[in-house]
């Protein structure tokens, strides 16, 4: 007989968090006394069942309940949780979403006056979930959850992250709009005229851009264009541009900062990361944050293996350089 659906052993005053995953298992051993709840067998029945309904779940779900606002979540929302996922159970959710209160808090505040739900699609959130300020986007309801008395006492949240799709989404517009610019093109000096205007329309993946091509000499490259917003390119002014982007680039120089040596040796594509380290403090399209990192992209010319120039672009600090974003480059 399989034992995959057995529940561990738990006493009956705490039979309603039975089960629950990881989430479960913490709320058991929690130390509730040192919080305003008190111990759970003296929760008002109202939270023993929502809380119960939250562990049940395979749907992402937190809580905010009581004057503290205390915090729970089942496993489903770990992930958006992140780092914090150590010490977020019972502590007050203004603390735990300290760094986005200024967006979910009225929100919250609507909730708990009015009795009424809200409801967003795709809202823009910037979590520091993984160490940095890192862009997301969710689809959520906040919704009151009532005492035994039916007075409003918390706030439930049911959330869909859905940062994938509307980045993936971007990222498509960017690869179609370079397709269409592809059309009736008569030169390459057209071909990155025209490609430099689509990569300039989506400074959150490609803070800035600059392209060049390989002289007929084959020992240096010849800067065709270059994009950046007017924040960008007065940083860059500031910034020993003929170091960054001059009009031509030595491809053996042994000091060069794009690394054109390995990338004429392997034709693959090169990072170079810690710019503000190295000097290189220019922000990060439409956000404050400066550009950590910089991809050295290799151009071949169809059907062939020699390369005919490169791409030069930032990377969005308020994203992980993960394997979308490098397939996407």
């Amino acid at each position: 007989m399989s034992d995959a659906g057995l529940q561990p052993a738990v006493s009956a005053p705490l039979a309603f968090l039975a089960g629950g995953g990881e989430m479960g298992r913490r709320m058991r051993g929690h130390d509730w006394s040192a919080t305003p709840l008190g111990p759970p067998q003296s929760w008002p029945q109202s939270l023993k069942t929502i809380v119960r309904v939250i562990l049940d779940s395979r749907y992402a779900m937190w809580m905010a309940w009581g004057p503290e606002l205390t915090f729970f979540c089942n496993d489903a929302y770990l992930p958006t949780v992140g780092l914090k996922r150590d010490w977020v159970l019972g502590a007050r959710s203004d603390e735990v979403w300290k760094e986005i209160w200024s967006d979910i808090g009225p929100r919250i505040e609507h909730v708990l006056a009015s009795g009424q739900a809200t409801w967003d699609e795709g809202l823009l959130l910037f979590l520091q979930r993984s160490g940095f300020s890192e862009e997301t986007y969710h689809t959520f309801s906040y919704s009151p959850v009532y005492d035994d008395q039916i007075r409003v006492a918390g706030m439930l949240c049911v959330v869909t992250e859905v940062t994938e799709r509307v980045i993936g989404e971007r990222r498509l517009r960017v690869l179609r709009d370079l397709a269409a610019q592809s059309v009736g093109v008569e030169s390459v000096n057209d071909s990155c005229g025209r490609a430099i205007q689509v990569l300039a329309q989506y400074p959150n993946d490609l803070p800035f851009t600059a392209l060049y091509l390989i002289n007929d000499n084959g020992v240096d490259a010849g800067r065709d264009s270059r994009t950046g917003t007017r924040a960008w390119r007065a940083a860059i002014s500031r910034q020993l541009p003929e170091r960054l982007f001059p009009p031509s680039l030595d491809l053996a120089h042994a000091d060069n900062f794009w690394k054109l040596g390995e990338l004429q040796s392997n034709a693959l594509r090169q990072t170079v990361i810690g710019l503000p380290q190295r000097g290189v403090h220019v922000p990060a399209g439409p956000w404050p944050d400066p550009v950590q990192q910089a991809v050295v992209l290799p151009l071949k010319s169809a059907g062939q293996e020699r390369l005919i120039g490169f791409l030069i672009t930032g990377v969005n600090p308020r994203r992980a350089f993960d394997d979308a974003y490098g397939a996407f480059l």
